[in-house]
């Protein structure tokens, strides 16, 4: 199935939003947000430090009174800036085009498998500004397989999984991170669709360089297919 088809495939499993994280926040809670230079607030703070984040997200949700902030597909962002892991990998430039959805909330909220499959793979990717602990769920519908990965768990959201059960659309998986423990961010889920997992377990690249984007955004579409977010 073409990319155009396949998006198309992915808006139509289902006419509502779908939730994943705790569905018991109304999406008249939620907020866009952009982690970009278009956010001129960003230079109000030192983006580097995961508490002067969590910091400002707080204010940024008190001031606008929601529970969840949102964004970030095909966003390019500097915050990658202070992680070498994104900087020169072999000879790839700089990766900061971020390939999912953020879902900025507070920390221990749940986490929901957008769709019924089953669990493909889950690691520590421990590098500073990574994903922390991930989840990765294999879906098919119809004769379409594809992967969801939520990245910035809680350590005990992948204690005592195992590969290969059965999860139902909106059952808990996980739990979301402290700073401590995914990657050293504020809280909050990274929501990835990818089509072909090119053989990764746990992982999956989340940030693209430039010159890697058309493959990415073909391989990774934009998760708001199935959310339904309202930008």
């Amino acid at each position: 199935m073409n990319t155009e088809k396949f998006n198309h495939f992915l808006s139509q499993i289902s006419k509502d939003p779908i939730s994943v994280i705790d569905a018991s926040i109304s999406l008249d809670n939620y907020y866009p947000i952009a982690i970009s230079s278009k956010n001129k607030e960003l230079l109000s703070f030192d983006i580097s430090s995961s508490t002067e984040w969590e910091t400002y997200l707080k204010s940024f949700l008190k001031k606008i009174n929601a529970e969840v902030a949102f964004g970030g597909y095909l966003e390019k962002r500097n915050i990658y800036d202070r992680s070498t892991y994104f900087k020169n990998q072999s000879k790839e430039k700089q990766r900061n085009i971020h390939l999912g959805i953020d879902l900025w909330c507070a920390e221990k909220t749940k986490v929901l498998a957008a769709l019924d499959g089953e669990l493909h793979s889950f690691k520590n990717n421990e590098n500073y500004g990574d994903y922390g602990p991930t989840i990765i769920l294999k879906h098919q519908i119809e004769k379409e397989v594809f992967y969801t990965l939520y990245g910035h768990l809680s350590l005990a959201s992948i204690e005592n999984l195992k590969i290969g059960d059965t999860v139902l659309q909106g059952n808990t998986i996980g739990y979301l991170g402290g700073s401590s423990v995914n990657g050293d961010y504020a809280p909050h889920l990274h929501f990835q669709i990818i089509r072909d997992l090119e053989d990764n377990f746990g992982d999956y690249p989340g940030v693209s360089s430039e010159e890697n984007i058309a493959f990415y955004q073909k391989n990774c579409p934009n998760p708001n297919l199935l959310l339904k977010l309202v930008i």
